[in-house]
């Protein structure tokens, strides 16, 4: 069994093995993130090197949860209401503000009878924030209507935003459909069979259950609710870092955007003013 060098020679002086400030740190990071966090996002949360965080893991046998490899898996889009073309295969639609392209999708989630419940969730693709999130026990397009309306009363959408999802036939609705037209905002879907198309929020879907269920089952709808909440709003939302945010969580990348944007009016107005 390999020993580390300077414990080796403390154990030869007669003291005893102490954990370093440091290491104690790591771990705590690691389990204060629920087992979430690697090398990465410890080193970039503690300001660390990743090699000296890599190390630690290593010895203390920490090992973060990991998504399962990711498998496509289609949606059943033979329901002849027809499709909107994809608008984010053009690189000038790609979001370059919070709330300018939302993108959703519906996953299913065991039950300790046996049963599913269902998890459907809007994305804001620029912030990475969960802007609108239902749990039911059916698949309809009530639940993705009321997605959309939490995320709307919360002043999370843009005006004229794309709206994308996948093919079924939820969004395909005529009361969906019609909700976002009367709104000014334009749907996208992804192409038939394409689950690519809408990677982001298939990463998320992949990310949240090993996260949050670890191949569990939740033992009724309202500790589905429970869990959900506490992991979206409490802990994803708001805490955990992401690689493409600049390792920034992302309410905390929207209050960045907003006081960029400050700066940037104050500065505006003050160059007006001496023209």
């Amino acid at each position: 069994m390999p020993v580390e060098r300077c414990n080796y020679y403390a154990y030869e002086r007669g003291e005893t093995y102490r954990e370093n400030p440091q290491t104690a740190r790591i771990k705590e990071c690691f389990h204060a993130n629920a087992r979430c966090y690697g090398s990465r996002r410890i080193a970039a949360s503690l300001k660390l090197g990743r090699n000296t965080v890599r190390q630690v893991m290593r010895r203390e046998g920490l090992r973060a949860i990991a998504p399962k490899r990711f498998k496509p898996q289609t949606t059943d889009s033979r329901h002849g209401l027809g499709a909107n073309d994809n608008l984010l295969k053009n690189r000038s639609n790609e979001p370059t503000a919070k709330g300018a392209v939302l993108v959703g999708d519906i996953t299913y989630l065991p039950m300790q009878d046996g049963s599913f419940c269902y998890l459907a969730c809007l994305q804001d693709k620029y912030t990475r924030r969960i802007v609108g999130w239902k749990v039911s026990t059916r698949m309809t397009a009530q639940l993705v209507i009321d997605v959309f309306l939490q995320a709307l009363l919360k002043g999370l959408i843009g005006e004229g935003a794309i709206i994308h999802t996948d093919q079924g036939s939820h969004y395909a609705a005529v009361e969906y459909r019609r909700l976002l037209y009367t709104g000014g905002f334009r749907q996208s879907m992804s192409r038939r069979g394409n689950c690519y198309d809408n990677a982001r929020a298939e990463s998320f879907f992949s990310r949240f259950k090993a996260e949050l269920l670890e191949n569990g089952r939740f033992e009724n709808l309202e500790q589905a609710r429970s869990e959900i909440f506490s992991y979206i709003e409490g802990y994803y939302n708001r805490e955990r870092l992401h690689s493409s945010l600049g390792y920034k969580s992302p309410m905390a990348f929207e209050k960045e955007l907003k006081t960029r944007d400050k700066i940037k009016k104050q500065r505006s107005s003050e160059s007006s003013v001496y023209r």
